[in-house]
């Protein structure tokens, strides 16, 4: 919402783009900002409506454009006072380029738009209006965001005010630690986290979870290239089995039995587009800029939201809750997929991963601005990180991180960041 209200106040404002997975709340966050800030809505969604499309199809009249849709609203569309909404905007395609128009004739008409298979449409070759669009993702809800949701401000509060050298009250650190392991179950998409706030019924969070995995799985069949489906459905599958075998890199012949990269890049890449899943690139070297020491061709795959993996991996909840080793491995993966979905929360930058031969692996390495920072991952309070001591022998970064349900601590350039308050570590590596 302060990015709207932003974008809202921006002189040089564009029509805008919001991209997200499927029911992230992409709908529901741009009518509450209109309801907030406009004195009307008009609201448009292009899936299932030829007579909506159509309206773009015969010239590149602004006026007629926005008359006609006034007509189909019931509402006369008025300057600056009602925010027009294109919901789905990836079934017109010339309704994404007539962008440019508004843009250039009409800046007056706040347009907002949204699509959950948006970076799908964006990646394809088409009359774009590139530099004509302002851009915005959201993504599943974060644990600080999920806090909030659980009707606990003032610890989010405290956590924000507390420096290095202080430690967390085992009283505040254990409701936290119930807090993350909660999320870990709920995820982050906003109907779960609603249920559970509602029911504390996890058999109610997973019935919604398990209708939002079909209608990823019916995505595919409907919208995907009718010879990618088949691959995309089994790297869609794939993903939970090979976090859990903790590979140092996505196996192809994981997939399926034979294959090669040039059997599944293109699914893969329909997959990334759409912001399903995040594509972790290991790096040679940790320097600026990152992504100039990277090897595209040696990545793992993680999904976007951590409630979805745990599901469609059938871990059950209880198993979150308590000390088990039968599922200690695949808690590590989950753990990670958390850190990284942190991470890519902060400012949507996917980080790297670094390994060295087959000696030492460090889990992540994060840039803030001028810092690279490694980042060691642990699901509990064993902390054993010989790969971060070796990454720190030949590096020596000015700070590392390493993450756990430690409590908060800094010992030389190493911080101790809990898991639970992994939200500030900007803020932290930076004091």
């Amino acid at each position: 919402m302060g990015e709207l209200k932003k974008w809202k106040n921006r002189k040089s404002r564009k029509p805008l783009i919001l991209k997200g997975v499927r029911q992230s709340g992409k709908t529901y966050t741009l009518n509450e900002f209109g309801k907030e800030n406009y004195d009307e809505v008009a609201y448009f969604n292009f899936e299932g409506n030829p007579a909506l499309a159509e309206r773009f199809e015969q010239d590149l009249d602004v006026k007629r454009i926005l008359m006609e849709l006034g007509i189909l609203g019931g509402k006369r569309i008025k300057p600056e006072s009602t925010l027009l909404i294109f919901d789905e905007i990836q079934f017109c395609n010339k309704a994404l380029t007539f962008l440019k128009y508004f843009c250039e004739h009409a800046p007056e008409y706040p347009i907002v738009c949204a699509g959950s298979l948006l970076g799908i449409a964006l990646s394809k070759p088409l009359s774009f209006p590139v530099g004509k669009v302002d851009f915005l993702t959201l993504r599943p809800m974060s644990f600080y965001e999920f806090v909030l949701a659980n009707n606990e401000p003032m610890l989010l509060e405290y956590l924000e005010k507390l420096d290095l050298k202080a430690s967390i009250p085992k009283a505040f650190a254990d409701k936290l630690i119930t807090l993350l392991k909660t999320y870990f179950v709920t995820g982050g998409m906003p109907e779960a986290v609603s249920k559970w706030v509602e029911t504390k019924d996890v058999a109610e969070v997973e019935r919604i979870q398990d209708a939002i995995l079909n209608s990823y799985e019916l995505d595919f069949a409907k919208h995907a290239p009718a010879v990618d489906f088949p691959k995309l459905s089994l790297i869609w599958k794939s993903i939970p089995g090979q976090l859990a075998k903790e590979n140092d890199k996505f196996v192809y012949g994981r997939v399926k039995s034979g294959a090669r990269a040039k059997d599944l890049e293109d699914a893969m890449q329909w997959l990334e587009s759409s912001g399903m899943v995040y594509k972790v690139s290991k790096i040679e070297k940790p320097a600026i800029p990152l992504s100039a020491y990277s090897n595209q061709s040696y990545f793992k795959l993680y999904m976007s939201d951590i409630g979805l993996l745990r599901r469609m991996a059938r871990l059950p909840a209880a198993v979150l809750f308590e000390e088990s080793a039968a599922f200690s491995e695949f808690k590590g993966a989950l753990t990670e997929n958390y850190v990284l979905g942190e991470l890519v929360n902060l400012h949507g930058d996917v980080p790297f991963y670094w390994k060295s031969g087959n000696t030492a692996e460090v889990d992540f390495v994060a840039q803030f601005e001028e810092k690279i920072v490694p980042i060691e991952v642990k699901a509990s309070t064993n902390v054993k990180a010989r790969s971060l001591n070796v990454y720190r022998d030949k590096y020596k970064p000015d700070v590392s991180v390493r993450t756990s349900m430690l409590n908060l601590k800094k010992d030389g350039g190493l911080i101790n960041i809990p898991l639970y308050m992994l939200w500030l570590i900007e803020k932290l590596v930076k004091r």
